[in-house]
């Protein structure tokens, strides 16, 4: 039986903004992402969640601006929620969509297009 799992993860980066037309000082975010991915199978879950953790190893208590992956673009939630989509098709799972927290009122959301 196929169904959908979402599991959500805190993390803690730095960032800055330094492109034309958005510029903002270094600054820190207690950020969440959170993920839903299509399973086939509750087998599936201990990877999700593996994968999950990975992309967040990845990122927690960085600075953003660093990291190769978000090289040449500003480190938005927008960007996160992309790579963070991107970094779990990448391990062979099938996301519905990826929401990135960055503020209590702040978040974007990556998704594919099935679901619009």
């Amino acid at each position: 039986m196929a169904f959908t799992l979402s599991l959500r993860r805190p993390f803690v980066a730095d960032h800055f903004h330094d492109l034309p037309g958005f510029q903002e000082d270094r600054h820190g975010h207690n950020w969440e992402v959170e993920a839903t991915v299509a399973l086939a199978s509750e087998a599936e879950e201990a990877d999700f969640a593996t994968a999950l953790d990975a992309w967040v190893t990845t990122i927690d208590y960085r600075l953003l601006n660093d990291l190769a992956p978000l090289s040449g673009r500003n480190p938005t939630a927008e960007a996160l929620a992309e790579q963070a989509f991107h970094y779990l098709q990448g391990a062979a799972l099938k996301p519905c969509w990826v929401k990135v927290r960055e503020k209590a009122n702040f978040w974007a959301l990556c998704r594919t297009g099935e679901d619009r």
